[in-house]
């Protein structure tokens, strides 16, 4: 839609995007608000939206869904519903998809998700329909070309949650120090999610601008810690270094080597077991003795991966198709865009219908929905949207301020207070 309108609205959490965080994202939307699930239930009903995207944890988007199907209970010109996974789905597979089930599409970032999401909705007997196979949004960027005459740059890419404990992310980081010792002749960048203060959807109880801090002897100068969109920090990587992050996936898609660290195991906790059979998985030690993985054609063609100009092992017929990324992206998302103008030709939509209901989990929905403050029956709670429109504009500011202040504390108490207490527990 060339002429569609952005609107951007930011559910009110421990967990809402600083404005350096939106800008890094690229996505420039018409206007932003911050509003709490109720608040958003309110606006979708009353701007007539044509498509609603929800890109939010699971129980959030159940909220929404259920909200949106009493503000709907029949059939009606409502939004298109539309939600899924940014990344490698590597954990609570069952719970995260059917906290999301009742969305007209459920976008699946590769073929292997799309198989492995149908067969959770089949097997408790709830419609599949919804599952829509795509492609990852941001795979893209210039294909890699060998560092030739330019500094050789390794970038470790870590994440806010895995590995969840300061021993071995003291570890890994301490490991990327020494690398950088090692090789004097390369750059080494540690890649962060969030600078002091700001969250993601995880949380970071031990961030690594902290241990880095610690580190035995400090960074050596060809060791920093950087930030930015992953994209154009790639467009000067040699050589990606993660033990999960979906960065691998971007970097898989430009032909950078690209490593999954083992040095922690191959487990289910750290999501590196997802790249079994991708050619990836390494260690530091392998890699400080020069080696450089190369992603397997087959396993990219089947995650969703698949660099510009290599063939597609799943051709018709066994043979060989080369296409180009733009050509692959085009292809990738053409199922979703034909799907959602469809249900937008349509006179009216049924209600939305999730798996769950008071009668197949009535002993956990409630406690979902009560947490956006919202009613068994999707109804906000008394009170719930309040309206700020009439507040002076005073009240307003430090009504934010407040907010902001209480973020603040519970990233405090996250981040400095809790692993106090967990390591007073331990004495």
């Amino acid at each position: 839609m060339p002429d569609h309108q952005l609107t951007g609205y930011l559910l009110r959490g421990r967990a809402t995007p600083t404005a350096r965080q939106l800008g890094e994202v690229g996505v420039r939307a018409d206007r932003l608000a911050e509003v709490t699930c109720a608040e958003f239930l309110a606006e979708i009903e009353r701007e007539h939206y044509d498509v609603v995207v929800l890109a939010l944890v699971g129980g959030a988007v159940q909220a929404v869904l259920h909200g949106a199907r009493a503000l709907w209970p029949a059939p009606a010109r409502r939004p298109v519903l539309v939600t899924g996974y940014v990344g490698v789905v590597y954990e609570k597979l069952a719970d995260g998809l059917l906290l999301r089930h009742g969305a007209d599409l459920v976008l699946a970032n590769s073929r292997h998700d799309a198989e492995r999401f149908r067969a959770v909705y089949e097997g408790v007997g709830a419609d599949a329909g919804a599952v829509t196979e795509t492609a990852l949004p941001f795979l893209g960027g210039a294909p890699y070309e060998p560092a030739g005459s330019r500094a050789h740059t390794v970038v470790f890419a870590v994440q806010p949650s895995v590995p969840d404990n300061r021993g071995d992310r003291a570890y890994l980081l301490e490991r990327a120090a020494r690398h950088a010792r090692l090789h004097p002749e390369r750059e080494v960048l540690v890649k962060l999610r969030s600078k002091p203060g700001e969250h993601t959807t995880h949380l970071e109880e031990q961030p690594y601008q902290r241990l880095a801090e610690r580190v035995p002897g400090g960074l050596p100068a060809n060791c920093r810690l950087v930030y930015g969109n992953m994209s154009e920090v790639l467009d000067g990587t040699d050589l990606l270094v993660t033990v999960s992050s979906t960065a691998a996936l971007e970097s898989l898609h430009r032909s950078i080597p690209t490593a999954v660290l083992t040095d922690l195991g191959i487990r289910e906790a750290l999501g590196n077991h997802h790249f079994l059979g991708s050619g990836c998985l390494a260690s530091w030690d392998q890699l400080d003795s020069g080696l450089l993985p190369e992603g397997d054609p087959v396993w990219l063609a089947a995650h969703g991966v698949r660099p510009a100009g290599t063939p597609d092992p799943s051709g018709p017929s066994g043979k060989a198709a080369v296409g180009t990324a733009a050509d692959a992206d085009a292809d990738a998302h053409a199922v979703a865009r034909a799907k959602v103008a469809g249900l937008l030709a349509a006179a009216r939509l049924p209600p939305p219908a999730p798996h769950y209901t008071l009668t197949t989990a009535p002993g956990y929905l409630p406690g979902i929905l009560a947490r956006h403050r919202l009613a068994p029956d999707g109804r906000p709670l008394p009170g719930a949207a309040r309206r700020e429109a009439g507040e002076s504009r005073l009240r307003r500011r430090l009504r934010a301020h407040l907010r902001e202040a209480a973020r603040g504390a519970y990233r405090h108490g996250v981040q400095r207070v809790a692993p106090v207490i967990r390591r007073l527990g331990e004495l």
